[in-house]
């Protein structure tokens, strides 16, 4: 049998669907932002309200693409010595992508506002993956008193000189540019 083209069609069927998954843009996106798992890069805010973000523009930026899993990417990003944030892109079924914002206080319990984001609505692009506010983060804005973020939509970019993280929403747009060409020691 295995020199059978009978076997020859099993073997390519079997390995079609994880070659069709690596091909489409949310599993392109996925794969090429794995590919900087362990590394540490310096941003720069390139975006956003002047009188809102002053702090996060004096800031030194960091993220670190820490840990890689089949399914979810772990990325902390640091505003200077604020180590409270963990973006985390999670592959769903349905060739989707999800982001969600882990906040932490520094004795490492969660922050009252975390783990809200969203999904990916269509199949994006290999290189930027858009995420509008889920249900389950527009009930805790609103819960928090901070309705204005309901419209939130998040995206991540990703090219070989550059990973961007974005923020809009009406009358809001905040983001942060990350340089992929020099990795920070």
């Amino acid at each position: 049998m295995r020199g059978s083209p009978l076997f020859a069609l099993i073997l390519a069927l079997a390995a079609a669907p994880a070659a069709a998954h690596a091909q489409t843009p949310a599993g392109a996106f996925f794969t090429s932002l794995t590919r900087l798992c362990g590394q540490t890069f310096s941003g720069t805010v390139v975006e956003s309200d002047a009188t809102a973000d002053a702090a996060m523009r004096e800031a030194t930026l960091t993220m670190t693409v820490a840990s890689c899993a089949a399914d979810e990417i772990r990325i902390p990003f640091h505003v200077g010595a604020d180590h409270s944030r963990t973006w985390v892109v999670t592959r769903l079924p349905g060739d989707r992508l999800r982001l969600k914002h882990d906040h932490r206080h520094t004795d490492g319990t969660q922050d009252e506002v975390s783990q809200y984001g969203g999904d990916t609505t269509g199949p994006g692009a290999a290189d930027l993956q858009r995420f509008p506010a889920d249900a389950q983060s527009i009930a805790l804005f609103t819960r928090t008193g901070r309705a204005v973020s309901n419209t939130n939509v998040w995206s991540l970019g990703l090219t070989p000189q550059v990973f961007t993280y974005e923020l809009a929403r009406p009358g809001r747009l905040f983001r942060v540019a990350f340089d992929l060409k020099s990795p920070v020691p």
